[in-house]
């Protein structure tokens, strides 16, 4: 009873906070109200977060509370979103400083933060349906916030219809979950008793269905040209994107996890979501643009994070998916700085660097080996190792064998050793929050995993290949390939921003 009144009490606090942050960003949109409100605007948005943290950790006991579940998966997501979202409302506050949608902005950014949150503490598949909706469709005014501009109208209608397309795959995938088992209630219908309601093709439609829906706002192949286009919209809008929207495919999927049971739909997922891990990987590569590079980048990571909901490792994807959103969030805020002058150090062409990458590789194969060895039978297992083996090289030749002299390179050892233990630190204690409420799933076939690795180690050793033969007609057809799947379409591309251009005329700047 004690219970209940707690997740009762922490809801209906939360709920305060984030009504009061709503109805803040509203005044604000009111042009009497000074722009110096914005500071008790943001002092008023880091209230829900707050209480989400404190839900977070003081909070045991899972349960519906009327529409609402509520469980520590609930609470992270709430309390990730919503504090990215204060961090990048600050950061905004001097950044979009004369922007003339400067106030609109805010309101639509509290808004959409504020229904994704409400997004995860869903417990009922109708609200659950119609927050995410609301969600994409702040999304897409972000994308449109200058809407004068035909660029960013075009991004917008881009992103809308695309949205459009997965929110009525997710609408349709709910409506027929209900239908087979007549339970509007996430925790009923997915409960075994419900689940043997469906029969193998109801089952394999509603994943495709689910699948779908996930795979659009994740920016997968072959809709990606959505989060392409949109690098037009303001630079904190991409960084939110980060904050359970582009990365949401994750998150649902886990909260769904019951009805993935290595079906046609599980390898259709690791399938889509491998060949966007490499694609977003070239496109990141090849791109000069630094904002095309982090879209790229973010592609082939919400791939990886796929395969991993895809190969039944929720907890890892959850984990993936947090530390992807603020890391690339950061980057993303920190793109004003990104160019600057690189100096190419004499020392990279030691001969003893040739030594230290091979060492490198060598660790990096018995480590792969070893975590593999650790669980043979287990298809997560033997993609995880792969990309241990080959993150494990990719950083020792940048911290160590690249490394500058020995002082240098026992630095980047102290780094590395360093990175290892604070990420295991992290591991465990997510591991603590989201073993008892993260269902475990049931994986494809090993052959199918196998074609997934070999996806990733062909496309990789092309790619290597490719970099060795610059020279070569196989190379710039690569290369092109790339460079056009990662460019926006000719429409979306302005050499001039024709809108700066009337508003200046409309103040009277031709006088």
């Amino acid at each position: 009873m004690l219970d209940s009144l707690s997740l009762s009490s922490s809801l209906t606090l939360f709920f305060i906070m984030l009504i009061a942050s709503g109805l803040s960003g509203l005044l604000f949109l009111h042009p009497r109200v000074p722009l110096s409100f914005i500071r008790i605007h943001i002092g008023i948005v880091s209230l829900p977060p707050l209480v989400a943290l404190f839900a977070l950790i003081n909070t045991s006991v899972n349960g519906n509370v009327g529409p609402w579940y509520v469980d520590s998966l609930a609470w992270l997501m709430v309390f990730f979103v919503l504090a990215i979202g204060l961090i990048i409302q600050r950061f905004s506050v001097r950044y979009l400083m004369g922007d003339r949608s400067y106030r609109k902005y805010f309101m639509l950014f509290t808004f959409t933060t504020g229904v994704a949150s409400i997004t995860w503490l869903s417990g009922d598949l109708r609200l659950m349906v119609i927050s995410w909706g609301a969600t994409l469709i702040g999304l897409t005014f972000l994308i449109r916030l200058n809407r004068g501009w035909k660029v960013a109208d075009e991004a917008a209608k881009v992103s809308a219809r695309l949205f459009t397309l997965s929110w009525f795959a997710l609408l349709i995938a709910m409506i027929w979950l209900f239908v087979v088992t007549g339970q509007w209630q996430l925790s009923l219908a997915l409960t075994n008793e419900h689940l043997a309601q469906l029969g193998q093709w109801e089952r394999t439609g509603i994943n495709l269905l689910i699948v779908l829906a996930v795979i659009i706002p994740a920016a997968q192949w072959p809709f990606h040209r959505w989060l392409i286009e949109s690098v037009v919209a303001p630079t904190p809008v991409s960084a939110i994107m980060h904050a359970g929207l582009v990365n949401a495919g994750g998150i649902m999927l886990t909260r769904l996890s019951p009805l993935f049971n290595g079906d046609i739909a599980s390898m259709v997922l690791l399938i889509l979501a491998s060949i966007s891990v490499l694609i977003g990987s070239g496109i990141s590569l090849v791109q000069v643009d630094y904002k095309r590079q982090l879209v790229g980048s973010t592609i082939g990571q919400m791939g990886f994070m796929l395969v991993q909901c895809a190969l039944g490792a929720y907890i890892a994807a959850i984990i993936h998916l947090v530390l992807h959103g603020l890391f690339k969030a950061t980057l993303f805020l920190l793109a004003g700085s990104a160019v600057r002058r690189y100096e190419v150090s004499s020392r990279i062409n030691e001969r003893s660097a040739y030594l230290w990458v091979l060492a490198g590789r060598t660790l990096a194969l018995l480590v792969g080996v070893a975590f593999w060895l650790t669980a043979p039978g287990d298809g997560y297992q033997l993609i995880s190792a792969l990309i241990l083996g080959w993150s494990l090289s990719v950083s020792w030749t940048q911290l160590v064998a690249f490394g500058q002299g020995r002082i240098g390179r026992i630095a980047g050892l102290i780094f590395l050793g360093g990175s290892a233990i604070i990420y295991f630190i992290i591991h465990n204690l997510f591991y603590e929050w989201l073993h008892t409420t993260v269902f475990q799933g049931v994986q494809p076939p090993m052959f199918v995993v196998i074609i997934v690795v070999g996806l990733l180690l062909i496309g990789s050793t092309i790619g290597s290949w490719a970099s060795r033969n610059r020279s070569s007609v196989s190379y710039s057809v690569l290369y092109l390939w790339l460079i056009r799947l990662g460019e926006a379409k000719t429409k979306s591309v302005e050499s001039h921003p024709n809108y700066l251009k009337q508003l200046f005329l409309s103040q009277g700047g031709n006088k």
